[in-house]
């Protein structure tokens, strides 16, 4: 791809990712609407399609305060990190054989600093509130990110063991004769648990638990502020799910359909599953989060590592 076009995708895929995230928070109500068996949102428009456009105009015209107790320049700068970090994210996210902004030769460990960047601002939004409450939801996010970074990196070495590489390319077109998802069935679950924790999906909230800390980092955030941490939740929804596909379920890979359909679809199945995985499953008490963490995640992603490692070994010696 030249230069121009990769500068037009990228502008693509930034309004198609922001279009998404706001698609997403229609459609999540909806599928939950469904699942519950209750309505949802249903009388702006088709099929309530109309309450986005709603909730954007809700949000744009509401007065944006800043606290005179906060610190004003974090306090302001904390919900933009995260849509950056996410956005840049997405950068190395191949959509099929020739779609892609850049094929890094270190894409995956690209990815990875996204993400921890993304919770940065989490916590700075927490303590330049200077609100009990939101000092109390930053400072479980620095906890979660603490226990959560370490497993999350550790369950894929098992998938560059057997690529071979830490392009995204390479770990595709690694897969053309069997999807990870197989061999590293263990890997994806020690990932799987680790995203939700990551985006602070249901039910791994804790940061922003309403019940407890009446919401938490975000208490003091209104108007643009809060819409764009709320942003930067989907987006990272859909980016840890372009990544699963990518890294477990082959891709683009796929017979007959065309390959970013079939990047699309798998990608469409797994945000699905993350959605109703938040009506499934209560959340669970502060510590047993880390005791999942540290006690049970942990010594599972080593031991994956070590079946991996050993497995290679062999087919190789």
């Amino acid at each position: 791809m030249s230069e121009l076009g990769t500068i037009v995708f990228g502008l693509i895929l930034i309004g198609g990712a922001v279009g998404g995230a706001a698609f997403l928070t229609w459609f999540e109500r909806r599928l939950l609407g469904i699942w519950q068996d209750r309505l949802g949102p249903n009388r702006l428009g088709p099929f309530g399609v109309l309450q986005v456009l709603a909730d954007m105009l809700k949000l744009l015209t509401k007065d944006d305060w800043v606290p005179p107790f906060a610190d004003k320049v974090v306090f302001v700068f904390a919900p933009t990190a995260i849509v950056v970090a996410m956005l840049l994210g997405f950068a190395v996210v191949p959509f099929s054989p020739d779609l892609y902004i850049i094929d890094l030769n270190i894409g995956l460990l690209f990815f990875l600093a996204m993400t921890s960047l993304a919770v940065y601002s989490v916590l700075l939004g927490g303590l330049a509130s200077n609100n009990k409450y939101a000092l109390l939801g930053g400072l479980r996010s620095a906890a979660q990110m603490v226990s959560y970074e370490v497993f999350m990196g550790l369950s894929l070495m098992g998938v560059v063991m057997l690529s071979g590489s830490f392009s995204l390319l390479d770990i595709v077109n690694a897969q053309k004769d069997l999807w990870f998802f197989i061999p590293q069935f263990l890997g994806l679950y020690v990932f799987l648990i680790a995203g939700i924790a990551e985006s602070h999906r249901l039910p791994f909230d804790l940061p922003e638990a309403e019940h407890e800390l009446t919401a938490g980092f975000h208490t003091e955030y209104g108007g643009m502020k809060f819409a764009m941490f709320m942003l930067g939740e989907y987006l990272g929804l859909m980016l840890i799910s372009c990544m699963i596909v990518t890294l477990f379920f082959g891709g683009w890979l796929g017979p007959w359909l065309p390959p970013v359909v079939w990047f699309f679809l798998k990608v469409f199945a797994v945000i699905c599953f993350f959605i109703l995985l938040r009506c499934a499953i209560p959340r669970p008490r502060y510590d047993q989060l880390m005791s999942l963490g540290w006690k049970y995640m942990l010594p599972l992603a080593l031991l994956n590592l070590l079946v991996t490692g050993a497995v290679v070994l062999m087919m190789e010696g």
